[in-house]
């Protein structure tokens, strides 16, 4: 893996993580208080991979889930 580095004060590259980790701290992390270091890690992960990936609606896509829109385009392609 190697790390994304673009000039000095571009921050372009960096701005769709800075905006995930914004959402999930907003959504989850400042609502809590984890006890234990994977209590944490085990919520973030189900946040991530059930809500964020499949539920949540996201301005991107049309403010559909990622299941729905990933639903609508097969459709759309299998129509075509």
């Amino acid at each position: 893996m190697k790390a994304s580095m673009s000039r000095k004060g571009n921050c372009y590259d960096n701005a769709p993580v800075e905006s995930f980790f914004g959402t999930l701290k907003t959504e989850l992390v400042y609502h809590r208080r984890y006890q234990r270091r994977r209590q944490a890690v085990a919520e973030i992960t189900e946040y991530i991979d059930l809500f964020y990936n499949r539920q949540r609606r996201h301005s991107r896509l049309g403010y559909l889930s990622p299941m729905a829109f990933m639903i609508k385009y097969w459709e759309k392609r299998q129509a075509a």
